[in-house]
């Protein structure tokens, strides 16, 4: 079974590494959207050529992030690139499998021969604290352990998908459900780890100064993204928050609402129920 991830980069070079690498060790290949980057990050994505690497392209940026734009793409390579599944992620996730007894890829097929076409990811959010707020560096996987599990929303992350002789829709709930004629979601979530932001410093770099589309802003996308400044960038502590050392501990229970960073100030986190 060929599994190919769906990868748009802008600037990712903290993350692209690493997250190919992990893909490469659980058997998923790595199509790569590059929107424009001025750093390393395709330097880094060359690199995977002869391991991993299914194909590089460039999309124009044209002076501002467009995820209509960059999803409509990922439709498009899903109707004609030679694969069984595709992921749609962004750089600085980790996706895993259910049990680290299996890689991704050989769970993803486990769930194809049950039957089902789709999977839903649980999110664990990684963050920085107000004890050690700074995690800007290549080994943010190993000091950065501090999170929270986050769903809005279930499904949230249904963004696994089995190839469909008809079209996909992923840009109409921003990448976050795919959808299609005769969808039917594996009932279990597989563990996904997200490493919103390393430092403060890291957090201004990536979404106050970032460009977004005013036009998709207006529609409501990214909205509170685009909203953030600089001064409302906080920490919180580390009793706060829940602890890992490895994939198999991570707590799903009790999932947060919403993203601290992009909540309104002073605003405590809102708790879901359990999933």
């Amino acid at each position: 079974m060929r599994v190919v991830a769906l990868l748009a980069t802008h600037n990712a070079e903290r993350f692209v590494g690493g997250c190919i690498e992990h893909l490469v060790r659980h058997g998923v290949e790595t199509y790569v959207i590059d929107n424009e980057s001025t750093d390393a990050t395709v330097e880094t994505v060359e690199r995977f050529r002869s391991r991993g690497l299914a194909g590089l392209e460039t999309a124009p940026r044209q002076g501002a992030f467009a995820l209509r734009t960059l999803l409509a793409r990922k439709e498009a390579l899903a109707a004609t690139l030679a694969a069984d599944w595709f992921i749609h992620l962004d750089a600085d996730e980790i996706r895993l499998p259910p049990r680290s007894s299996v890689t991704l890829a050989e769970a993803i097929a486990e769930v194809d021969a049950l039957g089902y076409n789709a999977i839903n990811f649980q999110e664990f959010t990684f963050v920085p604290t107000q004890e050690a707020p700074d995690h800007d560096h290549p080994r943010f996987r190993e000091t950065m352990r501090h999170y929270y599990p986050y769903l809005p929303e279930h499904p949230n992350r249904l963004n696994a998908w089995k190839r469909q002789d008809a079209p996909v829709d992923l840009t109409s709930r921003g990448g976050h459900r795919i959808d299609f004629v005769g969808l039917a979601p594996y009932p279990d979530s597989f563990p996904m780890r997200h490493y919103l932001y390393l430092s403060v410093s890291h957090a201004i770099s990536k979404y106050v100064e970032r460009v977004y589309d005013p036009a998709a802003v207006e529609s409501g996308w990214s909205r509170r993204r685009a909203a953030l400044t600089a001064d409302s960038v906080t920490l919180l502590s580390g009793v706060e928050l829940r602890e890992s050392s490895s994939d198999d501990d991570l707590d799903p229970s009790d999932p947060w609402l919403e993203h601290p960073l992009f909540r309104s100030s002073g605003s405590p986190p809102s708790v879901g129920v359990s999933h």
